[in-house]
Parts: structure tokens; sequence; C-alpha cells
């Protein structure tokens, strides 16, 4: 994965653990995101919340461009890209402990990855949770599932869903609703912002 993926915003010289931000895409999209994105802009404020969620807490918090614009079927590319931007923070910074917190496609992605022996949980924020999605590497990992039920993009209900067979699988899943926010979480994203900054940190705490 090319480094400028990798976005650093974050970083000690030896940090504890990391938080790698996902952020959302289009279920199918070979071009490359655009210069301009908007969806990993959104994430941005999510990375703020953390560093001020982690206080003296020496952290990498870091932001994945894909190479693709959507997740594309069976290539499942974001998740791909994911998996390479795990081995960039291994690279960085070491065999640290760390929570993967996702929007929407970056969601879908986070909970493709959740197996990976770095991570210790998943913050899914609108999470793409399609009927099938995969659960088993899911045993044992912590996953939180935020969703507002006046979602038109994704579905509540499909989290709800995975989170079932998430537990039924072994995991501690929690579905987490949200009163307000719809898919962009705009409305009332303060409430978004703290919520998955201290369950972030809460997840490196039981590392």
């Amino acid at each position: 994965m090319p480094a400028d993926h990798l976005i650093t915003l974050s970083a000690s010289p030896t940090p504890s653990g990391a938080v790698l931000l996902l952020h959302g895409g289009r279920a199918d999209g070979l071009e490359a995101p655009p210069l301009l994105n908007l969806p990993a802009l959104r994430m941005r404020p999510f990375a703020s919340a953390v560093r001020r969620a982690a206080g003296d807490r020496s952290l990498l918090v870091a932001l994945v461009r894909y190479r693709h614009r959507g997740w594309n079927g069976t290539r499942a590319d974001a998740a791909g890209d994911a998996r390479a931007a795990l081995d960039a923070v291994r690279d960085r910074a070491g065999d640290v402990p760390v929570v993967l917190v996702g929007h929407s496609m970056g969601g879908r992605a986070a909970l493709r990855v959740a197996g990976e022996p770095a991570v210790r949980g998943v913050v899914a924020l609108a999470p793409w949770c399609p009927p099938g999605e995969p659960v088993a590497h899911l045993t044992g990992r912590r996953v939180y599932l935020l969703h507002d039920d006046a979602d038109r993009v994704t579905s509540a209900e499909d989290s709800r869903h995975f989170a079932v067979r998430a537990r039924a699988a072994g995991a501690d899943a929690v579905g987490i609703a949200m009163p307000t926010g719809g898919h962009a979480m705009l409305r009332g994203a303060g409430a978004w912002h703290r919520r998955a900054a201290q369950l972030a940190i809460d997840l490196l705490g039981t590392a």
C-alpha cells in the first residue's frame, strides 16, 4: 500500500496504541478517490475527538485513503486496503493494539478485518452490513455498531442483525441506537464524535 494512503493525523514518538479511521465509499467504483474526498474529510472530526478523549495517552491516529472508491463485489477492495493499512501501522508503531473506527463502507471494511491479530475492537458508524456478511472471525472481538434508524443509505436493521449473528459467533457485539444523524452523521454530530471516540479509547484500555 503506498505510504500516502495511510495518512497520519497524530502520532507520538512511541505510541502505545493506534486508532485507524476508515471512511465511506461506494458499492462499486474502480476509479481512485478524488483529491477532494468528502467521505475522508468527514472522519477528521472523529480523529480530533479521539485525540481529546485520549488525554495524555500516546497514540497513533491515522486515516486510510483507499485505492478505489468502491467495495467492488468479491474484490472487497476496501478490506484489502484496511489490511495493508494495518501492516503500515505495525511498520510505523510496532505490535501495538489497534482499534478500527469505520463509517459506512469503511465500517464494513473494519468489521471484515477485525480478526487480524492487532485489532482489539471496532467502532462501526452507520455501517454497511449486508445479509450474509461473515462473522466467524469476530470471536473474542468487541464490536460496537452505531446507527440511526432514520438512515436511508445503510440499514440500521441490518446492523442489528449483524450484531446478533456476531454474538452467536462469540463476539462481544453491541448495537447502539443513535437518536439522530442519518447516514452522514451531521445532525447531532458532536454526540457521534464523542461516543465513537470514547468507545475507541475504552477498547484500547482493555487491550
